[in-house]
């Protein structure tokens, strides 16, 4: 894509990775529970830190956590996790790694409870993608709602704040701003 093109003020131009994923995922719908368990888990990380630090070690991210195999998540050892402080591709920190394999068990009683994950997180839109073009917000009644049931399932790092963020990546609320060439009327 050219640079030419009017993108959300927020993209820094310099920084093609930031580019592609802003051109080719956010706010892109997502509906496979494999990539909805893969942003899950890195807008995880990324609490208290910039997107651009955890989607520059995204790669890194998938080493660690087997791909993001939810099953596989599931299943790590205190071991395998303690491990993981050693890694320097990724976030040291141990309540964010250790989340990992407890989400992973509650994404599945998800799964299990409504047929996927997919099922579940869009319920709370109808199905419908939310469209926001007028103003800046962090948080919605629909993350407030989608936190709470996180919560309540046993689920870490998925505040209002950090579910927001989700529901931009994963396309369950388009964002971007009038005149990006990816806002849709």
């Amino acid at each position: 894509m050219s640079k030419n093109i009017q993108r959300c003020s927020w993209v820094n131009l310099s920084k093609p990775h930031y580019v592609d994923y802003h051109d080719h995922e956010w706010g892109v719908p997502v509906h496979d529970d494999h990539t909805l368990f893969e942003m899950l888990i890195l807008e995880g990380a990324q609490a208290g830190l910039s997107w651009e630090t955890i989607l520059k070690r995204r790669a890194e991210y998938r080493k660690a956590f087997k791909g993001f195999d939810v099953k596989k998540c599931a299943a790590m050892t205190d071991a395998e996790l303690e491990k993981l402080m050693f890694d320097e591709g990724i976030i040291r920190n141990r309540l964010k790694i250790f989340s990992v394999r407890k989400n992973a068990l509650a994404f599945i009683q998800i799964q299990q409870e409504f047929g996927s994950f997919d099922a579940f997180l869009w319920s709370f839109v109808n199905g419908k993608v939310q469209k926001n073009r007028t103003k800046h917000i962090i948080t919605s009644p629909e993350s407030d709602a989608i936190s709470k049931a996180l919560k309540k399932r046993g689920m870490s790092f998925v505040g209002s704040t950090i579910i927001y963020a989700y529901m931009q990546a994963v396309g369950l609320v388009d964002d971007h701003q009038a005149g990006c060439f990816r806002a849709k009327a």
